[in-house]
């Protein structure tokens, strides 16, 4: 059985790799003959909108998944009519665009941040609406924390809607959280669900730095994440998504606010190779190919530490107990994740032990 994968990168590379026990074989399309997932699975490097090459890439595939959200949407509805693709096309029309991803969440009764389109002509219409502090976005196109900004006046909103144009722009306002957590689930093709545990993300820069798993400990505990599986459940079943999603959020007390969401593996479930009986990796296989989802269960207690920009020492890193390093065979640079570090232990303290004793070995 063959799978393919549009885009190259790190998620595609675990893809590839989670595929291999199961017997799945991957295939992987992207523009960049250099993409990491080329490494470890047969890569076609073309652009998305050559049709004849993908007619190619679609004969013999059980079905076409998609490794990060901004594949062009033209490209998975013309391979949609060749071949299943999972998830649905219409994940990624609604999840390219925040406007879009949030009047979808709030349709569905999932609570997010006030927000309003930005008038490029009438700006401060939206300023109105949502009110300082707030964060000016793109609509499109923004990750690991592109394409957006905070202002705290006036004057510097309007800076950051003339520094963003020519795009289209949506207001946010800001959200004084306690703290960024996200849960990642699986939706199988027969309507099976699966959820992980609720996970608490620490960035800077706007990139994840860390992610770290405490199953529910409290009666608290378990109602926020059971709020939180209640929310993905609706986005699941609404759209008959078929495959493994994050759901991002921001915890105010005991309320979870949407933030964004991420139609495909995602960054703060790496954990879970390690971490869970079954990777978000394998399962978002299993479900995209009609076998039964595995179990989510937390294999103890972890977390996660990204490698951004620079390496730390492979021998130091290997030393820690516990430690398992993932890199992604690409080269340095700036902001560019290289890899990710997990730590596993039996115990809530000796995972904090071994995450402080990986944090001082990261750059």
């Amino acid at each position: 059985m063959t799978v393919g994968i549009l885009g190259g990168g790190q998620l595609g590379r675990m893809l590839a790799l989670a595929g291999y026990p199961l017997g799945i074989r991957t295939e992987l399309l992207d523009p960049r003959a250099e993409a990491c997932a080329g490494q470890v699975a047969p890569l076609l490097s073309v652009p998305y909108d050559d049709f004849e090459a993908l007619a190619r890439f679609a004969e013999g595939k059980a079905c076409v998944t998609y490794e990060f959200e901004n594949v062009p949407l033209p490209t998975t509805q013309w391979l949609a009519e060749r071949v299943p693709v999972r998830p649905t096309p219409r994940a990624l029309e609604l999840f390219q665009d925040r406007l879009y991803e949030k009047q979808f969440l709030n349709s569905i009764g999932v609570p997010t941040p006030v927000y309003a389109s930005i008038d490029p002509v009438t700006p401060e219409a939206a300023l109105e609406i949502v009110g300082l502090p707030c964060v000016v976005k793109t609509r499109r196109f923004g990750y690991d924390g592109k394409g957006q900004g905070v202002a705290h006046t006036r004057e510097a909103f309007l800076s950051l809607v003339q520094q963003f144009q020519p795009h289209a722009l949506i207001a946010e306002a800001f959200v004084p959280f306690d703290r960024e957590v996200s849960i990642v689930g699986t939706r199988g093709l027969n309507g099976e669900l699966a959820f992980y545990p609720l996970v608490e993300n620490h960035h800077r820069e706007g990139i994840l730095r860390v992610s770290i798993v405490n199953p529910p400990a409290t009666a608290a505990d378990e109602a926020l994440w059971q709020t939180a599986i209640g929310y993905l459940t609706r986005l699941l079943e609404t759209l008959t998504y078929v495959g493994t999603v994050a759901l991002e959020m921001f915890q105010v007390g005991e309320q979870l606010l949407a933030n964004e969401v991420a139609p495909r593996v995602h960054n703060s479930g790496h954990w879970t190779i390690e971490g869970a009986e079954t990777s978000q990796f394998e399962n978002h296989l299993r479900a995209i190919v009609g076998l039964p989802l595995g179990s989510t269960a937390p294999r103890g207690y972890s977390a996660m530490v990204n490698l951004i920009g620079t390496m730390p020492s492979v021998e130091a890193v290997l030393r820690v107990p516990n430690a398992h390093l993932h890199l992604y065979g690409k080269s340095p640079r700036p902001g560019r994740k290289l890899g990710h570090i997990t730590v596993r232990a039996d115990t809530h303290a000796e995972r904090n032990a071994l995450l402080e004793q990986v944090l001082a070995l990261v750059p």
